[in-house]
């Protein structure tokens, strides 16, 4: 009998590992061909725009800005939390407000155990939308907020307190795996650099000291490393980039991807293209970057953003995503078998002004179905 009951056990467990390994091809709508790295592209929320989309440490929740009107009335980015399967969270709702709902908010993230969560906003100092310019002289440029602090709040949102406050920039703030240290961007030296605060003490260590700006900064899985965007201006570049700082500007059109130790040293530049090379996060094994990129696209004009991949050593780039359209802000599961990202991909391929938060699973070693996926169209 006992012997009987491990057969159909283990006839049960093989049937299960197969079922997973069934993968359907046609069923995958949101994948485009040369994807060979993405599987069961799931999309979780459905307009507006919805960016930064951060795990939680359990792997079970995501935390992510969105201006979408169906769930933020108020017009500028909210911070929210959601399952990172789709389904409704526990009290019923399928995205909740974990943020004030007043000012404007950015780079939200979970700090370790998942009890609490940190984001910048500028709601004390005015709960209205702020103004945003998109467009200076012709230039593209990103808004830097003087009236950003960092915030620390219970995961539903209640009891926001102030953890790192100046009357300047301090924003982009993310955690270490192991919870020690929070990275963030501030203008308090004279320029946009990276500061570590430490979550124990309070102790703040400046990372970078270099012109230029310094900021989406991410640790390695193994919390030794930090990687991030920068941009180097020099000669009349590095005279408009003080001009545009001096008016809480920055214009982020020449970036390239850096990574440190954590204390700031053995700096290394890892990607050296042109246009814009942004949202960097580590691979699972530590030794690779996932990032977002228009290199590809400036002689078209610079407005198609791709997700690519690169060893840290600077060698053998590899373009994630093909669907023809913006794909960025890649993040890997803590366990390294998912991805999360932004994208205005479709199912259909048509354009839509729509950045929405999709999740994938993530496959590190491709197989011939990956690799002729959508051939055959």
């Amino acid at each position: 009998m006992f012997k009987t009951i491990i057969i159909i056990t283990v006839l049960i467990l093989a049937g299960c590992t197969e079922n997973k390994q069934n993968y359907i091809p046609e069923n995958d709508s949101l994948r485009f061909a040369g994807e060979s790295h993405l599987r069961n592209i799931k999309q979780l929320t459905f307009g507006g725009n919805n960016a930064e989309a951060y795990w939680s440490f359990d792997g079970t929740k995501l935390i992510f800005q969105s201006d979408w009107d169906k769930i933020n009335s108020q017009g500028c980015d909210q911070i929210f939390i959601m399952n990172a399967d789709g389904s409704p969270l526990k009290s019923g709702e399928q995205y909740r407000l974990v943020s004030t709902g007043k000012g404007r908010t950015t780079c939200s993230y979970f700090l370790k155990g998942d009890k609490k969560v940190v984001y910048a906003s500028t709601h004390e100092a005015d709960e209205k939308c702020p103004e945003t310019e998109m467009f200076v002289n012709g230039k593209y440029v990103w808004p830097i907020y003087s009236t950003y602090n960092i915030y620390e709040a219970n995961a539903d949102g209640t009891n926001p307190k102030k953890i790192i406050s100046t009357e300047y920039y301090d924003a982009e703030a993310t955690v270490s795996p192991d919870g020690k240290y929070i990275v963030f961007t501030s203008t308090r030296s004279g320029d946009l650099e990276l500061w570590r605060y430490e979550v124990a003490t309070g102790n703040l260590l400046q990372l970078t000291d270099k012109l230029g700006y310094d900021g989406g900064a991410f640790f390695s899985h193994d919390s030794k490393k930090i990687v991030w965007r920068a941009s180097r201006p020099v000669g009349e570049a590095a005279a408009q980039y003080k001009e545009l700082l001096a008016q809480g500007l920055v214009e982020p059109t020449a970036l390239n991807i850096f990574v440190a130790d954590i204390e700031g040293n053995n700096v290394k530049q890892i990607t050296n293209l042109p246009g814009a090379n942004w949202a960097p996060y580590f691979h699972p094994s530590d030794k690779k970057i996932l990032f977002c990129s228009n290199h590809h696209s400036l002689k078209e004009g610079g407005r198609l953003f791709d997700i690519f991949m690169i060893d840290i050593n600077g060698e053998n780039l590899q373009q994630i995503t093909h669907s023809g359209t913006f794909d960025a802000f890649p993040m890997f599961s803590p366990d390294g078998k998912k991805l999360a990202f932004a994208s205005n991909r479709q199912a259909d391929g048509k354009p839509t002004r729509a950045t929405n938060i999709f999740v994938a699973d993530w496959i590190d070693n491709p197989k011939e179905v990956d690799i002729n996926f959508g051939k055959e169209k």
